[in-house]
């Protein structure tokens, strides 16, 4: 079992940078697969960036590439996502996701290919 809390949420400007964190809880933390999503009122859960369990491969979502930069640190048990450049479509709550590598590999883009959810915080990006 793990369990995953977000924090870092809040009001930015457009142009401005934002960092996420979700902290886990379990030992085998640096096994798992860690994803973050995004839903906006009315829309689907959007992939937004995952990270490999050995932390060597990264993946992104076209409408974040080259502004978010997803990262981990195994000592903490903790995954981050750093936003910069927010505009305000980035506006939404995010999640924070997780699957054991022993489950799943590779680029894990849709929400049903992971086990465990945060319970998301909200980022409002004003113009």
């Amino acid at each position: 079992q793990v369990q995953l809390v977000e924090s870092g949420g809040g009001l930015v400007q457009a142009g401005g940078s934002l960092r996420l964190s979700c902290a886990a809880s379990g030992r085998t933390f640096s096994s798992y697969v860690l994803g973050w999503f995004r839903q906006a009122p009315g829309q689907e859960r959007e992939f937004v960036a995952s990270i490999s369990w050995s932390n060597v491969s990264t993946y992104y979502g076209d409408s974040v590439k080259g502004r978010f930069t997803i990262s981990r640190d195994n000592a903490k048990n903790t995954v981050y996502l750093q936003m910069n450049s927010v505009k305000p479509e980035d506006t939404a709550v995010y999640y924070c996701a997780a699957v054991s590598s022993k489950v799943r590999v590779g680029v894990l883009r849709r929400p049903g290919e992971y086990d465990y959810w945060g319970q998301g915080t909200q980022v409002t990006v004003s113009s």
